[in-house]
């Protein structure tokens, strides 16, 4: 079988998330550090100038239990993406957070939505859905992954608690789920080994030849060359000599 070269590891696969990462931190320090309020700068539903939040909001956040919670999924789940879907993991990622945020300003509540939630659920749920449309069992693994870690943020996804934008939990998921479908096509083919080719053929694998029509072991010694009628030369011979031991041995 030849080897994978689907899943690559690089160092973008770590570096671009922890990037991310840290400009989020980054963003939350200079707030705090200065006094600013960048909550304004959010998603603000069916206002023009509510767009901008688009862009900004998954970099702001209301406090530091709100960026302490999205820290870990989000790079967890970036990284993912990044390693097992590295040809299009950008294009999921601009657009996801494009898509997330228009559907949060078109859905949402009359309030500054703000936090990378949405991409969160994004995230989780591209990887989910793109990993049982693949029918790949490295790519399914990836997807009950997902579900055994954050499974549970399904239930935020409806209005179960005040000051939560259920909304852009529902935008991400949505999201997710038909950029799995507008990329279904790009999905990672399983591995053939050589018997599996189309062009392959028992009789000339060499493998194959030490096996009878039953499936039983056949042990291939030597061959003899019928036409010269002497034994093939590259067998090896092995002498054994018996030597007698002296009856006398030294203490």
């Amino acid at each position: 079988m030849k080897r994978d070269q689907t899943f690559v590891f690089s160092t973008g696969v770590i570096g671009y998330p922890v990037f991310f990462l840290l400009a989020i931190w980054l963003v939350f320090w200079f707030e705090i550090r200065f006094g600013f309020d960048f909550n304004e700068f959010g998603v603000r539903p069916r206002e023009i100038i509510g767009l901008r939040g688009i862009l900004f909001s998954p970099f702001i956040h209301g406090d530091i239990k709100h960026l302490a919670n999205n820290s870990v999924p989000l790079v967890v789940l970036t990284m993912a993406l990044f390693y097992f879907y590295h040809n299009i993991s950008w294009k999921i990622l601009l657009w996801g957070l494009l898509f997330t945020g228009l559907l949060t300003w078109l859905i949402g509540r009359p309030s500054n939505h703000i936090g990378a939630s949405g991409i969160i659920y994004m995230l989780a749920s591209f990887l989910f859905f793109k990993g049982v449309f693949s029918k790949y069992y490295r790519l399914i693994a990836l997807s009950l992954i997902v579900v055994f870690l954050y499974g549970g943020m399904l239930w935020y996804v409806v209005p179960i608690e005040p000051g939560i934008s259920w909304e852009g939990h529902l935008s991400g998921l949505l999201t997710g789920f038909i950029l799995s479908l507008i990329y279904k096509r790009n999905i990672a083919k399983t591995p053939k080994y050589e018997w599996q080719q189309p062009g392959y053929n028992e009789e000339e694998d060499e493998f194959m030849k030490h096996f009878d029509e039953n499936g039983n072991f056949i042990e291939r010694r030597f061959e003899t060359d019928e036409a010269e009628g002497s034994e093939d030369k590259s067998r090896i011979s092995y002498q054994y000599f018996y030597k007698k031991s002296d009856q006398k041995e030294k203490d």
